[in-house]
């Protein structure tokens, strides 16, 4: 039986959204973010998230509790019974004790945290060539997916030609910040997992059907 209780972690950038996507595809487990997660509960006016959006509007971060109550209450949802992939959770080692004592209470034990490692260098490569256009909102990479020659670029309107932008939160400045960020406050849990002896790591820097067939391989 393969691995179906996992968590990704990884900097902005690495691709964790992409191999979560295919595994959702091919293990038929859920994919479970705690934006997702927040949005879902704000829009279903749930108690739980009544409090985060009362957080949210004041620009503060959600307190450990909301978030770890929320999670709770989506890994009890039938989906994730046969197993799921955590995405952006935990952040912190605090909450990944907090996740320990959920999943003994959930009897869903974790089963293993693949670590998509990218040096820092190529993840802000990766970030700040995306550009995407304003109008049909494709998107491309300067490096990886150049658009056609331009400008002006084609478009799938033929009344008006792509406008291609680069997205505010792919600035270097703010790429950097991210990226600092991480380091800070989520590095800690690789030796957190480490010590658990649940942790994998995973070259990142191929091309994603390479990293993807990797995956599968550590996970049975």
């Amino acid at each position: 039986m393969p691995i179906r209780r996992l968590i990704l972690l990884g900097a902005p950038g690495a691709g964790k959204g992409t191999q979560a996507q295919k595994l959702m595809a091919d293990l038929a487990i859920p994919q479970i973010s705690t934006g997702d997660i927040l949005r879902a509960a704000i829009s279903r006016g749930t108690a739980l998230g009544q409090e985060a959006k009362t957080y949210m509007e004041r620009g503060v971060l959600v307190p450990d509790e909301v978030v770890i109550g929320l999670v709770e209450q989506r890994l009890a949802e039938a989906d994730a019974a046969t197993g799921w992939i955590l995405d952006g959770f935990p952040r912190t080692p605090v909450q990944a004790e907090a996740l320990d004592a959920l999943l003994v209470g959930l009897g869903q034990p974790l089963e293993a945290v693949v670590l998509i490692d990218v040096p820092e260098a190529q993840l802000i490569e990766r970030l700040t060539g995306r550009r995407s256009c304003a109008i049909c909102k494709r998107i491309y990479h300067l490096r990886f997916n150049p658009p056609p020659p331009g400008p002006p670029y084609p478009s799938e309107h033929p009344d008006r030609p792509c406008e291609l932008v680069q997205r505010p939160d792919d600035a270097l400045e703010v790429v950097s910040k991210r990226q600092a960020v991480y380091r800070q406050s989520t590095e800690p849990l690789i030796a957190y997992y480490r010590e658990q002896k649940k942790l994998q790591v995973l070259d990142g820097d191929r091309p994603p059907e390479i990293v993807y067939s990797e995956l599968r391989r550590l996970l049975g």
